[in-house]
């Protein structure tokens, strides 16, 4: 860096023929500004400007040593614009993780529209229930569902879900609609990956393990089980809100609904520093709320 000192100011005392001007251009002092120019000088060993107290103007050998360090700094202003622009338009590689279903449904489309947005990104999505390490996996962000505990990641909310308790009109017609939380012992439920099913009663919370008629670690196993009359099940939203709005599922113990619980970004601090990651944050957010 010591091979720098004094070149722009040099360059900027040479075109406005000013130590003043000069010192104005690039907010220093008119003082360092001369003191930068004379060790330019010392180490060159030879003498770029005369001075004057009313003009300063250049020597032969400045009038020589001048168009290049133009260049230089002309270069060296380029470059700091290409970054700065690299800042502002987000580009590169962008690794991202997402549970299977959820990630298919909404967050892959919604990616892809990311995508069409800003083309100078790539995107690796990684699509699993597993709950990978981001460091360890070099994963930018990660889309977690339902409650967080105590993450060691930053994390915003990207929207929130909604939980529901569904059957047919056919198991109805069969089995009855339970009308309180403790009915559901008489009814077929269905578990998956969590077995408990939690309820919110007079403001409390409140969960139960249902005896379970059919298990399975697998969503669609479970909404396809609910639509054939075979029993209750608990989903979130993305599941069975088309079958709720066309009747092919009916919601049952609506008034003990859970409140709804968050669909989370996660990601490492430093992370959030990279304009790409941070302009998908944003844009994420704006399209889930």
């Amino acid at each position: 860096m010591k091979d720098w000192q004094g070149i722009s100011e040099f360059v900027a005392t040479a075109e406005t023929q000013s130590f003043t001007a000069a010192a104005r251009r690039l907010n220093l002092s008119i003082a360092q500004v001369s003191r930068n120019i004379a060790a330019l000088e010392q180490r060159l060993q030879m003498q770029l400007l005369y001075r004057s107290t009313r003009s300063t103007r250049l020597t032969e050998e400045g009038k020589l040593y001048l168009p290049h360090c133009q260049h230089l700094v002309a270069s060296l202003r380029e470059a700091n614009q290409l970054i700065q622009q690299r800042n502002e338009q987000p580009q590169g590689l962008i690794r991202v993780t997402a549970p299977v279903y959820y990630g298919e449904q909404v967050a892959a489309p919604l990616l892809n529209d990311f995508l069409q947005q800003y083309p100078d990104c790539r995107l690796e999505l990684n699509l699993t229930n597993d709950t990978l390490d981001l460091v360890e996996g070099s994963y930018d962000l990660a889309i977690r569902l339902g409650h967080l505990g105590n993450p060691r990641l930053r994390a915003r909310r990207l929207s929130t879900r909604r939980h529901y308790v569904v059957g047919s009109a056919a198991y109805f017609s069969t089995f009855g609609v339970p009308q309180s939380i403790e009915q559901l012992e008489q009814h077929r439920c269905f578990t998956g990956t969590v077995k408990h099913w939690r309820f919110q009663v007079e403001g409390k919370p409140q969960s139960i393990v249902p005896q379970s008629y059919l298990h399975c670690n697998n969503g669609l196993t479970l909404r396809d089980a609910a639509v054939k009359g075979l029993g209750l099940a608990m989903l979130p939203d993305y599941y069975v809100q088309q079958d709720l709005q066309q009747g092919v599922l009916q919601e049952v113990l609506a008034a003990y609904r859970q409140p709804d619980d968050g669909i989370w970004a996660l990601y490492p601090e430093s992370r959030q520093q990279i304009p790409r990651v941070r302009v998908l944050l944003d844009f994420l957010i704006d399209a889930l709320k």
